[in-house]
């Protein structure tokens, strides 16, 4: 009897463990993380452990930065395999991706985190140019893709990592093609849909007032981290609380 009460209790304990961990009835289930130039989707790790912990279902994208073309196909493939809607989430220029991608049917809602979010026949490399980063490291190659200056950055990109870390990053990074920052965005998908926009205030990659005025425009809910450009990897737990927050209010 008193082994039979030990596995009621125990398993009363686990059922109350894992709904303190799922994710609100009402909120968007699945999360779409998609990273932006000069890294990979290794630099998520961070948020999607928090989610998964709150009951998520995550998937980052690993798209190609061949073109914004491909890098919006690799979007909605991944898109295509969700079971419901998502929150499809883009840092720095992921965020041209997810705003040309999230017209999809299946995206409920935007989260931009030190993202660019261009307008109806916007460019990237227009937004860039309204209001300049404070780095001046990005670096073309003889073929027209761009990298950002391994000497520069720490400071430019992810000041608030460990310099052995990024050390690493500035090696590992993955080069995007400048084409990508010229082509114009068409029907914008925050026009249409719910935003959220995080601003790095110590971003050195994108101006932060230039994310402030992309926010302001697209009437996302905007939120300030004082990080640097590379806000997912060093605040995940503010970054993750504002997905949260998106997937419980997108409808």
């Amino acid at each position: 009897m008193n082994r039979y009460l030990a596995m009621l209790i125990a398993t009363s304990i686990f059922a109350s463990a894992n709904f303190a961990n799922a994710a609100p009835p009402s909120a968007v289930k699945n999360i779409v993380l998609v990273h932006g130039s000069f890294a990979d989707g290794s630099g998520w790790r961070g948020v999607a452990d928090i989610l998964e912990k709150d009951g998520y279902h995550v998937c980052v994208v690993q798209h190609p930065e061949t073109s914004l073309d491909d890098d919006v196909v690799a979007v909605k493939r991944v898109l295509a395999l969700q079971d419901g809607p998502a929150i499809l989430v883009g840092h720095s220029y992921g965020g041209v991706v997810i705003t040309q991608a999230g017209t999809d049917q299946k995206v409920a809602g935007l989260v931009y985190v030190a993202a660019l979010a261009p307008d109806d026949g916007e460019a990237a490399g227009q937004l860039l140019q309204k209001i300049p980063a404070a780095s001046q490291a990005v670096t073309p190659t003889a073929d027209g893709y761009l990298y950002l200056n391994p000497a520069k950055f720490h400071a430019d990109f992810a000041a608030d990592l460990p310099e052995a870390d990024t050390r690493f990053m500035a090696r590992s990074q993955v080069l995007t093609n400048g084409a990508a920052f010229g082509q114009k965005i068409v029907n914008p998908a925050w026009k249409s849909k719910p935003s959220w926009g995080i601003v790095a205030t110590e971003d050195r990659a994108i101006n932060p007032e230039l994310e402030h005025f992309m926010y302001k425009r697209a009437g996302s809910h905007v939120s300030e981290i004082k990080a640097s450009h590379a806000v997912y990897i060093s605040r995940p737990k503010e970054v993750a609380a504002v997905i949260e927050q998106a997937a419980t209010s997108a409808k």
